[in-house]
């Protein structure tokens, strides 16, 4: 049995299923110091034992879950001074909880209690001040200092991976989690940088407003994350990224505090705003911005289109996406994607659109567009498969958003079984886009086989489309060897990066570049931009201690 003719017949349970408890709050939850998102959601042994059954070749039980007692941490190299004492720790538990991110590969290490590179330090400034002091102290003592938000990073954006600094801190910034300020008449809001999805929009709902952005990891992390990886989020046409909504930054940088004024538009030389949006870290912390907020929509509806030809639905979305509606959602999942998440199996491709107006009635807008998915070869979703909660949305687009929501756990499950379980997302023109799909598929099968000895799953999804072009969005699923399964994702991993490079598709939509990325990155990158990004970290940082090895040196 093949891992697809397993897994398509197995949509994603849900894994809080007898799990979560009833009513819990966020405080009484605990975040996992080695996987994605709350301990207590995490998938039982059994709920792996059952996913791991669909793919042959993995083991009987899952790996257990490290405990925090049994991990060996190297001893922290470094002590901060008295001034800092009160906002730095060396506790082992968030030594090891801040020494990854949570992409695939740093999940499977922390199984394996793989924690060499935990940092000697991890500070909580509370104040502006505070981060001034940790980085002045940082730049005497040859101390690394890698800003770290909500910790989602699956790039390994948060991890120090060697150099020759005395030491490392995490500059944990989620105490800085406020909405300090908000102008209703330019209707935008000041904010520190450290606030976490959910307690940033949680400030600004009493007062009727919103930030719109929710990227997948909307609950675990954080606005100034979002700035500097240049976060991508759920709305998949016309501000799909954080971008699109800065007014002005403020940046504490080693040689002092950058703050840009805040403006609607600028025409004044390069913006000093873009030198830090997507800088990963490496030129400054970002502790505080001004952002365009709107009204909270009332209007809502979505619905779902199938095709029985994956060109003719690329076709369609791309006619959509130049038609100047601009839908909130318009996600493209292929027949392999849209068999796993449970929305439509026998090989058909599904178009989920969603639309939303804080102002008018949107009924109109979605009938447009599921007349040009008509006209395309798309047929539309049966009125009675139209719910009457959530605007309408129907059972497709019901079942691909739950299992986008769950999707995380999932991973983390498998991966204690030793399956390869990975994504990756580029962007390319339309002209393009066909091509890429095909041949990023093909070159990935066959790298999966070739490093595992079997075939495995590479689903792809559409995740933004733009009037020029589409993000999509793979996933990879195979069997992996245990103790080795690192190892084997970075093969396959490579042959990725080589087909994206041979199409000149970027190495990253949204999840930014950090360290696995770097080989990708540095083929696109422009060499003289390089030099003048090197020179840039060079003014700002002149002792390179931030986030070192993080899209240049």
């Amino acid at each position: 049995m093949t891992v697809w003719s397993g897994l398509r017949s197995l949509r994603m349970t849900t894994p809080m299923e007898g799990q979560a408890p009833t009513g819990a709050s966020d405080e009484q939850r605990t975040r996992s110091w080695w996987g994605w998102g709350w301990a207590e959601l995490a998938l039982s042994d059994e709920q792996c034992a059952h996913w791991a059954a669909t793919i042959p070749g993995l083991p009987d039980r899952p790996l257990p879950v490290p405990s925090l007692d049994d991990l060996d941490l190297p001893a922290p190299r470094v002590a901060a001074p008295a001034s800092l004492a009160a906002i730095t720790t060396t506790a082992l538990d968030q030594r090891a909880g801040h020494t990854y991110g949570k992409g695939y590969r740093d999940v499977v290490r922390a199984l394996h209690g793989r924690l060499d590179a935990a940092p000697d330090l991890v500070a909580r400034p509370a104040t502006e001040s505070d981060v001034v002091a940790i980085l002045d102290w940082a730049a005497d003592a040859g101390v690394a200092v890698v800003p770290y938000g909500g910790g989602s990073s699956v790039v390994g954006g948060v991890e120090y991976r060697g150099g020759d600094h005395a030491g490392v801190v995490s500059l944990d910034l989620s105490r800085m989690d406020r909405v300090l300020e908000i102008d209703e008449i330019s209707r935008s809001a000041r904010i520190q940088a450290g606030a976490m999805g959910p307690v940033l929009e949680g400030q600004l709902r009493p007062h009727g407003y919103t930030l719109r952005h929710f990227p997948q990891s909307f609950e675990f992390s954080t606005l100034g994350g979002w700035l500097a990886t240049r976060s991508g989020g759920h709305y998949a046409t016309l501000r799909t990224h954080i971008d699109d909504f800065v007014e002005s930054l403020r940046v504490v940088t080693p040689v002092g505090v950058n703050e840009s004024w805040r403006l609607p538009g600028s025409g004044a030389g390069p913006s000093p705003d873009r030198l830090f949006l997507g800088s990963e870290g490496i030129l400054g912390v970002i502790t505080e911005a001004w952002m365009r907020i709107q009204d909270r929509p009332d209007h809502r509806a979505s619905t779902s289109v199938t095709f029985a030809d994956v060109a003719d639905a690329m076709t369609a979305v791309r006619t959509i996406s130049q038609s100047g509606i601009e839908p909130a959602n318009c996600r493209l999942l292929d027949p392999g994607e849209a068999a796993l998440s449970g929305t439509v199996g026998g090989g058909a491709t599904v178009l989920v659109l969603g639309v939303e107006s804080a102002h008018h009635p949107v009924d109109g807008d979605l009938a447009l567009l599921v007349d040009i998915a008509r006209d395309h070869g798309g047929v539309p979703a049966a009125p009675e498969d139209r719910s009457a909660r959530d605007g309408g949305r129907d059972r497709a687009a019901d079942a691909w958003r739950s299992s986008f929501l769950r999707m995380p756990y999932t991973r983390d499950g498998l991966a204690r079984m030793s399956a390869i379980v990975e994504t990756f997302e580029t962007a390319c023109t339309w002209d393009r886009v066909e091509e890429l799909y095909h041949d990023v598929r093909a070159a990935m099968g066959e790298a999966i086989r070739t490093v595992t000895g079997a075939d495995g799953l590479v689903n792809c999804r559409f995740t933004h489309v733009y009037p020029d072009g589409a993000a999509p969005y793979f996933t990879v699923i195979a069997a992996g060897r245990r103790g080795d399964e690192v190892r084997m994702w970075d093969e396959i991993k490579a042959a990725a990066m080589d087909v994206l490079s041979r199409h000149r598709a970027t190495v990253t939509h949204h999840h930014a570049v950090g360290r696995d990325h770097r080989p990708g990155y540095d083929r696109q990158r422009p060499e003289v931009f390089a030099a003048a990004l090197t020179a840039a970290k060079q003014a700002l940082d002149p002792a390179g201690i931030l986030n070192p090895g993080v899209l240049i040196g």
